[in-house]
């Protein structure tokens, strides 16, 4: 029977008690994950007026934002501290006492590729304890079509002995975190949710509404869960198309930045995308891989998806062999050489190098001896391989060290200039040097 049979007689007053308490800006809201999607999506209720409360098993994040010290840029300390009523626990008792729990946890793949929904599971293990009658739970957590009505409901409705839509509510809202993106945030990203049940989804959407400017409703979670999906396989898809345009300029000899910016004067039909050493984040190397997933089990063989991962992947060896040629015009072979990596970020302007590309190239590139250094002002220290690497201070001394500097990470922070005018070699692969002077030779994606 389709979800939206399951309202025949939805029990007057859970709703309408859940829907007042919105209103009046009583609600209590549970975040469970504090990373880069549940922490600003907390601060988010935190500043319209609702007693919010964050929870994660990760004690230290806990400790950090109870002393008022935020680690994500995207929430400052400042702000933090400002919050009229927020705090973070580890303890998931306080799900009890919220009218919603907010499921914000990471779905990483596993060794073979596949959906690592672990931690998805443990929270709806968690809130399955402490649903109690009129709650909402909504997951946020990116996942394959089917996980919100074929693993957590069977889980959080004690296998159907609480009726969804009558009892408590549940839906799934995709997050849309970007982090570091100065324009949209939490409040102005249309905001997309799927109910179980009609009333479900009148619930969620009120209670997003109250925070986002837009609230884009939808048949169903797995509809949600499928947009989701399709946003990120769509960048992934075409990002996965200008790299190997790339590739193929680098062997027509053309300049491959200088084609895309023609292309993008087309004022119709094109959207641009630009090339670079390869993917990183939690979303786009990632999410793709549950649409594959899901589809394997119906038989079916994402052949796009599969054909952007493989091109995608490939970019940091193909990264580390513009290094290696570079070096040889230099008769320096890549093994003893000094290679000064800017920016180990996944973008620029952040600190999250989750998936980041630049983990790839320092890998392939100590792999073949290379005596390797980074600089990033967002990301101070990391660990590589159960390795701790720090950043390296950016001065003349460190770019007249350098055999060659590969620009991997574009940062706002770095003056061009002043690189190229210390620097000997560079590869970028970012197109950051364009119409820059210095004394370095440049080589480009």
């Amino acid at each position: 029977m389709p979800a939206k049979g399951r309202d025949r007689t939805v029990k007057r007053g859970f709703k309408e008690d859940f829907l007042d308490k919105v209103s009046n800006r009583e609600a209590k809201i549970a975040v469970i994950g504090l990373g880069y999607v549940g922490l600003p999506l907390a601060a988010a209720f935190a500043r319209k007026g609702f007693p919010v409360v964050g929870i994660d098993v990760d004690s230290k994040k806990v400790e950090s934002l109870s002393r008022g010290e935020s680690y994500i840029d995207d929430v400052p300390s400042e702000e933090l501290r400002s919050l009229p009523d927020f705090r973070a626990t580890t303890d998931f008792g306080a799900l009890s006492k919220t009218d919603a729990a907010i499921i914000c946890v990471p779905t990483p793949l596993n060794k073979t590729q596949d959906p690592d929904i672990r931690f998805v599971m443990a929270a709806g293990q968690e809130v399955a304890k402490y649903v109690h009658p009129g709650m909402l739970v909504v997951l946020e957590s990116t996942t394959y079509p089917g996980t919100t009505e074929e693993m957590l409901l069977p889980m959080v409705s004690h296998d159907g002995k609480l009726r969804v839509g009558e009892d408590f509510f549940l839906a799934f809202s995709p997050e849309r975190i970007d982090p570091g993106n100065p324009v949209y945030h939490v409040e102005n990203t249309p905001k997309v949710v799927g109910g179980v049940t009609p009333a479900c989804l009148e619930v969620a959407s009120a209670l997003y509404g109250s925070v986002v400017e837009h609230v884009v409703p939808v048949s169903s979670p797995a509809a949600a869960e499928m947009t989701k999906l399709l946003e990120n396989t769509f960048r992934a898809v075409n990002i996965a198309l200008v790299n190997e345009v790339a590739l193929m300029c680098d062997k027509l000899g053309l300049n491959v930045w200088e084609v895309i910016d023609a292309a993008a004067t087309k004022p119709y039909g094109f959207m641009k995308f630009t090339p670079g050493p390869g993917i990183g984040g939690h979303c786009i190397p990632l999410d793709p891989h549950y649409l594959a997933w899901k589809l394997k089990t119906l038989n079916y063989n994402a052949r796009f998806i599969q054909l952007a991962s493989e091109i995608n992947a490939d970019m940091p060896r193909y990264v580390v062999g513009k290094v290696t040629d570079a070096l040889n015009d230099e008769r320096k072979p890549v093994n003893g050489s000094r290679i000064l990596v800017l920016g180990v970020a996944y973008k620029k302007d952040i600190g999250d190098v989750r998936e980041s590309p630049a983990l790839d190239i320092i890998r392939l590139l100590q792999g073949k001896g290379a005596d390797v250094v980074y600089n990033d002002p967002h990301v101070p220290e990391l660990e590589l391989d159960g390795e701790p690497l720090r950043s390296i201070d950016l001065t003349e001394e460190a770019l007249r060290w350098s055999d060659c500097a590969v620009i991997v990470t574009d940062h706002s922070d770095y003056d061009w200039d002043w690189i190229l005018q210390h620097a000997g070699l560079v590869v970028d692969t970012r197109n950051a040097t364009a119409g820059v002077g210095g004394r370095a030779r440049v080589v480009e994606l």
